[in-house]
């Protein structure tokens, strides 16, 4: 079962979020072969850290909330919140497998939440800057909350127009970088 994973930082904690590094990365290190995507958020700068993606296939919700929840930056105290979600691989591959590569261009983390009946299911065709994508889904697997996606784009506005607009409540837009032990 995959799941998407969004740690938003706690204001203030920047110093313990680089305090804990090393610690977040053996932790890490543990889910390797699991990870189908991961990499900070970043501020408006490119480099400030403000969360933490990571998108894991694990055997079932109970390991994912593990994952979630014994992470040692969140055990610290570093996030003000989680997103714990299934999703769903639409493109059936991680991240190392992404043509584009690490260094090309601008990446973003797009969350469209919405309600109701279920929107761009089927991936965009044409569509070579998209990084990871899929639908994000309650805990039975089934029930359309949003889609998430991970894409190289110019700026937020063409993030996120990969999205039915009109068929979100509502959209978040993120810088986010390819992460990993550098």
């Amino acid at each position: 079962m995959e799941f998407l994973c969004y740690h938003r930082d706690r204001p203030g904690s920047l110093a313990l979020r680089y305090e804990l590094g090393e610690a977040h990365w053996a932790y890490m290190d543990g889910f390797e072969a699991e990870l189908i995507a991961r990499g900070p958020t970043l501020a408006a700068d490119g480099e400030t850290p403000t969360g933490s993606l990571h998108i894991v296939d694990l055997p079932d919700p109970a390991a994912a909330r593990a994952f979630a929840f014994d992470e040692p930056t969140y055990q610290a105290g570093v996030y003000r919140d989680v997103l714990l979600r299934r999703w769903r691989n639409a493109l059936g591959r991680t991240m190392w497998d992404f043509p584009g590569g690490a260094a090309e261009g601008d990446g973003y983390l797009v969350l469209g939440f919405g309600a109701g009946a279920a929107a761009d299911l089927e991936v965009p065709a044409g569509r070579d800057d998209l990084i990871a994508y899929g639908p994000l889904l309650a805990d039975d697997g089934v029930t359309w909350l949003g889609t998430a996606l991970l894409i190289v784009a110019p700026g937020p506005d063409e993030a996120c127009a990969v999205l039915t607009r009109e068929r979100y409540d509502s959209i978040e837009v993120h810088r986010w970088t390819f992460g990993g032990r550098r």
